[in-house]
């Protein structure tokens, strides 16, 4: 468990830099020839990053973190390491903690003097308390409708009744404008809901078209919100005039304000209609939109319902093959040329930007590993995405005190040095364009073509071979997940089917009753070859495989997988127990993952898997007892 104290008056950076970031400083190895250490890895890539923070004043702060290693048998071991910082020296010392609970404790005399409100505080143990504070909430009335209808063809399902009054009411009600706050019905929402209803009406199987509740309801709300929706919204809700039955001309005559919205109003009418467009035409529309641009919250460029419906509308209709290329190779110029990292390898780690709400993540952890053995890494993603807004690998970084605002050079330096051989980009520096659209995300509730394409990026390329590596859940997206590994003319490319969707195979038993669509731990992917068997595209020959990875094939005992439930802090604790050698579920999942990796990307010295294991559970079984350099007690 982790228990941060700030005591003596800091500036306020020095105050974000703790506060909000603990710093991580848990020992010190002694080198033995060119051997590393997993753990010292680990922390030489968060102290590398946090070597890149801006100078902090010379104020007194003290940092203590409670680390709790659980092990099978009643006893605990703890260990409480105090990190001292003052006019740029450092000392460590350690003492018994007085506290098993995560706090954090700031006097409010220093709060009131910093001016800061009770409000803008956060818990960053917590990952929804990542979400930016800035952005507008979504009115969950409304939202939770998008949840039911924003889907697919054969997921939508349709409102009741009174549901669909509820809806319709709500979203008059604030157009009105008699709504204020969160209650308010934002445009981006409005934009969603209607292009969803559209779309069934036109394109959806009858049974998941309209309910005959939802045209009740409709029938005798629309002539009200004829006359208080803006001319987009009733042109997303009927754009040819002949859904509603009331021979409306809005709809077929409008085309936007500008150039810009008027080809996004032209793509738009053929997504309503259920179609699909080509990839310039996809393109476009988004190098147009793109940064979204804001003032006091709301966008001054393009309309947010024209956008928000042209989004959800190509995931309804499922996107196509050259759709989905559009999105991922949109913004790739967007920063200039990917820097070139010298190095023989590098795995790109596509993880679900919206994090884990449930389950232990270890890709961060995974890649400290593979770092020890020569094999790189580059992770990227976000501090926080919907829908599901949990743990990620940067809201780890920044709660151990790494600097998560690399740029791509910077991020280069770390994956060529041998000391660290991995590193995180943030989407907030590497696509600034796509990053602007978090705050839309959240409106539009269901996931964007953008949340597949996005794990699938090469913010930096390698003079030896290239991997990506992604996690999916819905069936039917491993196959386009591969596709653009293959456009992106990797080596090697492999989609799992992790726990939630995620990139952690399990060791846990699979369960009975099963959910739809592949079991959790299947694999599908790819390695280039020389054989003219394989299948060949894009004029390079490739060797496919899929199969379902069974732990206890490779020695591992079932176990369950280690909740963390939105606890930042404790994936942290689960993974660092685990890089400093403990066993248990979070050691073998490390291993597992890195193991099983290695031997499906086809990386050298994996092409027999237990070889691979053994690789991966060396790595972290070299920090044992005496290894590893603790400072003694403080005497006082």
């Amino acid at each position: 468990m982790f228990h941060l104290v700030i005591s003596a008056k800091p500036t306020f950076n020095a105050l974000k830099a703790v506060f909000f970031s603990l710093t991580f400083f848990i020992c010190s190895k002694k080198k033995r020839g060119k051997e590393k250490t997993t753990a010292n890895k680990f922390i030489k890539e968060t102290q590398k990053m946090r070597a890149l923070l801006s100078p902090e004043s010379s104020s007194l702060y003290f940092t203590s973190i409670n680390i709790v290693f659980r092990d099978p048998n009643p006893c605990r071991s703890r260990t409480s390491l105090y990190f001292l910082k003052r006019d740029g020296c450092c000392r460590l010392i350690r003492r018994k903690p007085r506290s098993t609970a995560v706090k954090a404790v700031l006097d409010s005399a220093t709060i009131e003097e910093l001016g800061l409100k009770e409000s803008d505080m956060r818990n960053p143990a917590i990952s929804s308390t990542y979400r930016r504070s800035m952005l507008p909430k979504p009115n969950q009335t409304v939202l939770e409708a998008q949840a039911r209808i924003c889907t697919g063809p054969t997921q939508t399902r349709p409102l009741s009744e009174e549901q669909a009054f509820k809806v319709l009411d709500t979203i008059l009600r604030s157009v009105r404008g008699e709504l204020k706050d969160e209650e308010q019905v934002s445009k981006a929402q409005i934009g969603a809901f209607f292009a969803g209803m559209t779309i069934r009406a036109n394109s959806f199987p009858e049974e998941t078209q309209w309910s005959e509740g939802e045209r009740r309801a409709m029938n005798l709300f629309w002539p009200l919100l004829l006359r208080a929706l803006p001319p987009d919204v009733i042109f997303i809700a009927d754009p040819e005039g002949s859904i509603m039955g009331l021979g409306n001309s809005v709809g077929p005559q409008f085309i936007g304000n500008g150039t810009t919205e008027m080809r996004l109003v032209g793509a738009l009418r053929e997504i309503l209609a259920g179609g699909h467009l080509g990839y310039e035409e996809v393109q476009g529309v988004l190098k147009d939109v793109l940064p979204l641009k804001f003032e006091d919250g709301k966008s001054t460029g393009v309309s947010e319902s024209l956008l928000s419906a042209f989004l959800i509308g190509q995931r309804m209709n499922r996107e196509t093959d050259r759709e989905l290329k559009a999105y991922c190779l949109a913004f790739d110029d967007e920063l200039g040329p990917a820097p070139v990292a010298d190095v023989n390898s590098l795995t790109h780690y596509g993880e679900p930007y919206d994090g884990n709400t449930r389950f232990f993540r270890s890709t961060l952890f995974v890649a400290a590993v593979r770092s020890c053995y020569g094999e790189s890494s580059l992770l990227h993603g976000v501090e926080w995405m919907p829908p599901k807004g949990g743990v990620t690998e940067e809201q780890m970084l920044n709660f151990m005190g790494a600097n998560t605002n690399l740029s791509l050079h910077q991020a280069k330096k770390l994956i060529e040095d041998e000391e660290v051989g991995f590193a995180y980009l943030s989407q907030r520096e590497a696509r600034p364009s796509l990053y602007s659209l978090i705050g839309l995300r959240e409106h539009i509730k269901k996931r964007p073509p953008l949340a597949t394409t996005e794990k699938v990026q090469q913010f930096i390329r390698a003079k030896g071979k290239e991997s990506i590596v992604a996690g999916f859940y819905h069936e039917g997206y491993e196959e386009p997940l591969l596709m653009l590994m293959k456009r992106r003319g990797v080596h090697s490319g492999l989609v799992v089917k992790g726990e939630e969707g995620a990139l952690s195979m399990t060791t846990r038993l699979r369960s009975a009753s099963t959910s739809k669509g592949f079991p959790v731990n299947y694999c599908s992917g790819f390695c280039s070859v020389g054989t003219e068997t394989a299948c060949k595209e894009d004029g390079v020959s490739h060797q496919s495989f899929r199969l379902e990875v069974n732990a206890m094939d490779y020695g591992f005992e079932p176990t369950d997988t280690p909740r963390t439930d939105r606890s930042v802090s404790k994936n942290i604790e689960l993974g660092l127990a685990a890089l400093h050698g403990q066993k248990g579920p979070a050691y073998d999942r490390i291993v597992l993952n890195a193991g099983i990796v290695d031997h499906l990307l086809g990386c050298d010295g994996a092409e027999d898997v237990t070889i691979a294991l053994d690789r991966a559970r060396e790595a972290i079984d070299s920090v044992k007892k005496g290894k590893c350099n603790l400072p003694q007690e403080n005497p006082r």
